[in-house]
């Protein structure tokens, strides 16, 4: 092929390249157009992040709240006094507080003056008239050594000796066979001997055994109790001894302790 051939068959390719290139950008060219003198409406809105919108706002001033005082303590109610007792019973010393010498309501029916015993629940009564009287805790006789039945006071002693019957001696050989009277004398500060019987209503200078059975068939108080009773009783009062549980057939004369 000649020269001429060649380069009619090279303009014939160049010209549709060139064509192309020119329809390219006159295509780009409206687009950027249309995109640059678009609607303000068509373009999309963006939605502020939410710290930005808390920047922009417009800030508020909060007020610290106010904390309020705290209330006085109610003053507190001022204590009801506890009324007195409308009638205060004399104590013993050393008993115990079940058997505190009191002034009880009891029907006996006996003469003011009466010693009533109450060998079961360890009580003796001084009456006082048909419907009160005056009440002491007592120790009573061992199993096998009470009694019951009527007596009167022969006679009264203060400090009383003691001389240990011989039947006590022989079961007990290493008491002493006389005990002058004083603090130390199991018979305590006073005793009322009871008729013709070795039984006495007496002291203790062991106050713990009231209200249990521990004698050779006396009665006991305390000390206290014994001198407040022994100012009371009279020589010749009736004395009642009444049964631990099914009456006797009399006095019995034991061992006193």
């Amino acid at each position: 092929m000649g020269k001429r051939a060649k380069r009619g068959k090279a303009e014939t390719v160049a010209l549709p390249m060139a064509a192309r290139v020119a329809i390219g950008a006159v295509a780009v060219a409206a687009l950027g157009y249309g995109l640059l003198s678009g609607p303000e409406s068509a373009q999309p809105i963006r939605k502020p992040a939410a710290h930005q919108a808390l920047a922009s706002s417009t800030p508020v001033y909060v007020a610290a709240p106010a904390h309020a005082s705290a209330p006085a303590p109610a003053p507190a109610p001022a204590p009801i006094p506890t009324p007195a007792p409308l009638v205060e019973p004399p104590k013993a010393a050393d008993g115990p507080g079940a058997f505190v010498r009191q002034v009880v309501d009891y029907a006996s029916h006996q003469a003011p003056g009466t010693v009533i015993v109450d060998t079961k629940n360890t009580f003796l009564y001084f009456v006082l008239n048909d419907t009160q009287a005056l009440r002491y805790g007592i120790g009573v006789g061992r199993e096998g050594f009470t009694w019951s039945g009527e007596q009167t006071v022969a006679r009264k002693t203060e400090w009383p000796d003691w001389r240990p019957p011989a039947e006590m001696l022989v079961r007990q050989p290493y008491l002493p066979r006389f005990m002058a009277g004083g603090p130390g004398n199991p018979l305590g500060a006073r005793a009322m001997y009871l008729g013709e019987t070795e039984f006495r209503i007496h002291g203790t200078n062991k106050p713990d055994t009231i209200g249990k059975r521990v004698s050779s068939g006396c009665i006991r108080l305390t000390n206290d109790d014994v001198v407040d009773l022994y100012e009371r009783v009279k020589v010749g009062a009736k004395v009642i001894v009444l049964p631990a549980v099914a009456p006797s057939s009399g006095p019995k004369v034991a061992e006193v302790q």
